[in-house]
């Protein structure tokens, strides 16, 4: 007798209360099971049986609502059935996603630039695990929760949208193997073992066959002098010597660096660009600052720098030229009542321009304290959209690495920007005598569609007065 004849005996024997065998989950409806599920059992050497169970009926014999887990059980006890038992992750819940946040409005899309785990590492909850670029900052995909990572599920490059998902983390770590971390190590090394023991079989064979051949040396006729190679063609004059592409190499461009050119390309395009100079003595400004560092910094607990006292010229020179502040939306000028000053700051990643806001409601303390701020948090990464959204004119200071003179582009959708530079000495005239003195060139670009030449004079001239006399400003003239 077959064993799927027994087992159809055995279960027609039961009483209508035995449970019978049912896979997967059962909502009971009016005593009865309403599961249809459609399974493969293994039964003896390999034979398979389908088994198709439908409303009230399961190989004619009645089905119980009782939990399967009886059913299980009677089948372990009085068949040599195998059952096997899967759990998933939405059953208790051990599972979590890591999803890309929220970026910013503006904000779209941005790059998966790193991992910065692996699988089968421990994570705590809000560790940073991946970096996302976007076209203005880097943003950090935190850890939900605590646990150990089981899978990457996105890759290094791709696009990625807000609530994208990017890893799985198991919090009790339970399913996370060593093969997640290394999966293909193991494989290479016994690949690469049997050719190379193929290899020493060859070179144990090809001594014996070289033995058992006759040296021919002997039977050979003379070597026949081969004809001279014609010399190579020489290459024209007018062809170019272009180093070899292997020493060239092809690195995609970041988002931010994509960004940053758009942008820069885009003022060409858009501004009537033109740039005017003047230079500042800066004898008084440096004296001020190297009589009253000291107490400065005991007082207000941060240095007294430069540039503080440029934004302070700047600010004035705003009020006075209010044309400066504005700009141009189709046939209009725009005003703006406010002075927003954004700080060019030059990271390892590429260009970012935090926003100091009113600027003209601070003091040089004030300034200090937010421009150390910004500037910190630009070179490590941790900068959000909302400091750097914005702002009516740009400072850029490319005396810190420096640069004597430049002609700085500007940051749309402003009008203006202002580029300082390195200071150095030079033999200036002072009250009909040569002197040596510390000097700066400062440099305006500015849209000659909205800007006239005199304007951008005057607002120059304001910064110099400014600097050159800081008690210009306690007296407001």
């Amino acid at each position: 007798m077959s064993m799927w004849s027994i087992l159809r005996r055995k279960l027609a024997t039961q009483p209508s209360s035995t449970p019978a065998f049912v896979f997967g989950r059962s909502t009971s409806t009016r005593g009865y099971s309403t599961t249809k599920v459609k399974e493969a059992l293994l039964l003896g050497r390999g034979s398979k049986i389908v088994g198709n169970v439908g409303r009230n009926s399961f190989l004619g014999c009645p089905v119980s609502s009782k939990p399967v887990r009886e059913a299980v059980s009677f089948f372990q006890r009085d068949s040599p059935i195998y059952v096997q038992n899967r759990s998933f992750s939405s059953d208790n819940g051990d599972l979590v996603d890591a999803v890309v946040p929220f970026m910013g409005e503006s904000i779209t899309d941005g790059t998966l630039a790193t991992f910065l785990k692996k699988p089968g590492d421990r994570v705590e909850i809000d560790e940073p695990i991946a970096q996302i670029e976007t076209d203005k900052v880097t943003i950090d995909v935190a850890s939900p929760e605590a646990g150990v990572i089981q899978e990457l599920v996105a890759k290094e490059g791709e696009t990625v949208e807000p609530g994208t998902k990017i890893a799985v983390i198991s919090k009790s770590g339970e399913g996370v193997s060593e093969s997640h971390v290394a999966p293909s190590e193991d494989v290479p090394s016994q690949a690469s073992s049997k050719p190379s023991a193929g290899k020493k079989k060859e070179d144990k064979e090809k001594p014996k066959e070289e033995t058992s051949l006759p040296k021919p040396k002997a039977e050979t006729s003379p070597p026949k002098r081969k004809a001279p190679s014609p010399p190579p063609p020489k290459a024209l004059a007018t062809e170019p010597q272009l180093p070899p592409k292997e020493r060239e190499r092809r690195v995609p461009m970041t988002r931010l660096r994509k960004r940053v050119a758009t942008r820069l390309k885009d003022s060409q395009n858009t501004f009537a660009m033109l740039t005017t100079f003047n230079e500042v003595d800066m004898t008084n400004l440096m004296k001020l600052r190297s009589e009253y560092k000291d107490a400065f910094v005991e007082k207000h607990g941060v240095k007294l720098g430069l540039m503080s006292g440029f934004i302070k010229g700047a600010v004035s020179g705003l009020l006075n030229q209010p044309i400066v502040n504005a700009v141009i939306d189709g046939d209009d000028i725009i005003y703006r009542d406010y002075i927003d000053i954004s700080i060019a700051v030059g990271t390892p990643k590429g260009l970012v321009v935090p926003v100091l806001r009113n600027a003209d409601k601070m003091n040089f303390a004030e300034i200090e304290k937010a421009i150390n701020t910004l500037a910190k948090k630009a070179n490590d990464g941790s900068i959000s959209i909302d400091e750097m959204a914005g702002g009516s004119f740009t400072i850029s200071n490319g005396g810190v690495y420096g640069s004597l003179l430049s002609t700085p582009i500007i940051n749309p959708p402003q009008s203006a920007i202002l580029g300082m530079h390195s200071i150095v000495n030079r033999p200036m005239v002072v009250g009909g005598e040569i002197v040596s003195r510390p000097m700066m060139y400062i440099a305006l670009t500015y849209d000659h569609r909205l800007i006239d030449g005199r304007e951008a004079v005057f607002f120059l001239r304001r910064i110099k007065d400014v600097v050159e006399d800081p008690r210009r400003l306690l007296l407001d003239i």
